[in-house]
């Protein structure tokens, strides 16, 4: 095996895909900025107690561990920046009201999470804190809708589902700790004879209603029949009023595709709404969120909190690309005074300007430049390469 060769689902990013990459990372970040959110860097390392703290099985087996030289615990590479989002919010800042955070920064899995998906992904995202209302939903709804304008994807539309549903049946038929796990897996894989098999034991109530989740797919009218096949208990009531209200606000900036009542991504994790964004042509969610009350619980603090995040080498695939980034050559006189504020001007005002170093005329093409600096009645002036 080639020592330069690269594991299996890493890779590099190139010019070109960077490029777009760090202009998408800089505009998204700077919506977020005008909407309140505040940046923040967690660590890529941190104890494995604390950045699986809350989040139970779904990042357990997506992180890689190790043992740290200086201590003996062991250390995870971060799988999701969120939980340690939430811990910063309870820990550190220790805010009362609302918080609104944002972040960018690497990940890495242990597997890939999809067909063609990288074990490296380039996290972006933006999380509010303190809220427990529908208009907190409704706002980072919104504002992921607007990232996803940003990054210029057209044909954008939503899935959205509830896993407090599902929770409040396991729960008040007080299931035991396995098969609400073995219910979990079925219903994931809207499992019917499973379901039927798994449910057999179960009240006649619980066990219809279970069996009617991976059926309530659809549109709006999914939560029409919703109230006429679940049990009448509040906190279903709360959920599918939830996913009313979303339907209805969310209108001017989001197309709903569907609602999912058997979508349980992220069950450990979540504990009201989760959302995936997608796009015509695009086989994977370009953006994933939910409501998240129960982490911040377990970091000693409860705060409720909301969020989404996003790869972003998985939206710059998805945008259109945009125009290639014009450049000037120069010649390579350092003698020459008026030649480098020339230089320094053009570059102050964003343009790229690339000196020509002596050696090299064979490979100018290489560059990439359109214009050149040249001299013209004693003075330095961009020309057009023909």
């Amino acid at each position: 095996m080639r020592a330069w060769l690269l594991p299996e689902y890493i890779e590099d990013i190139l010019p070109a895909e960077a490029a777009r990459i760090e202009r998408l990372r800089r505009d998204i970040l700077d919506l977020f900025r005008v909407h309140g959110y505040q940046l923040v860097m967690p660590p890529l390392l941190e104890y494995v107690d604390s950045l699986l703290t809350g989040t139970g099985h779904d990042l357990d087996l997506q992180t890689f561990k190790l043992v740290d030289q200086l201590s003996g615990r062991t250390l995870g590479v971060r799988a999701d920046i969120t939980p340690q989002v939430a811990r910063i919010d309870a820990h550190l800042l220790n805010r009362k009201g609302v918080t609104r955070l944002c972040y960018a920064g690497s990940v890495l899995h242990t597997l890939p999470s999809g067909m063609n998906r990288t074990r490296e992904p380039l996290q972006i995202g933006a999380e509010l804190y303190g809220h427990a209302g529908i208009e907190s939903d409704v706002e980072v709804q919104r504002l992921m809708m607007k990232a996803l304008a940003v990054a210029r994807v057209k044909d954008t539309y939503l899935d959205i589902g509830h896993v407090a549903i599902f929770r409040s049946l396991v729960k008040r038929a007080k299931l035991a700790h396995e098969l609400e796990s073995e219910l979990f897996r079925a219903m994931q894989a809207k499992n019917l004879p499973a379901l039927g098999q798994l449910t057999r034991a179960l009240d006649r109530p619980t066990r219809q209603a279970l069996a009617a989740l991976p059926e309530l797919y659809g549109g709006a009218e999914v939560l029409a029949r919703a109230g006429g096949l679940l049990p009448d208990y509040p906190e279903i009531r709360a959920a599918i009023a939830a996913l009313r209200a979303l339907s209805e606000r969310l209108r001017d900036v989001a197309r709903i595709r569907c609602f999912d009542l058997a979508e349980l991504r992220g069950y450990h994790y979540h504990s009201g709404v989760v959302f995936a964004a997608y796009a015509a042509g695009s086989a994977n969610a370009l953006a994933l969120g939910g409501r998240y009350d129960e982490v911040g619980k377990a970091f000693g603090r409860a705060r409720p909190a909301t969020g989404f995040s996003m790869d972003l080498r998985e939206l710059a695939s998805a945008s259109p690309d945009g125009a290639a980034p014009s450049a000037i050559l120069a010649p390579y006189f350092p003698e020459d005074a008026a030649l480098q504020r020339q230089i320094n001007a053009l570059q102050a005002r964003g343009e790229i300007v690339i000196v020509d170093l002596p050696g090299h005329s064979h490979s100018r093409a290489e560059l990439g430049c359109d214009r050149r600096l040249a001299q013209r009645d004693g003075k330095w002036q961009v020309t057009k390469i023909k």
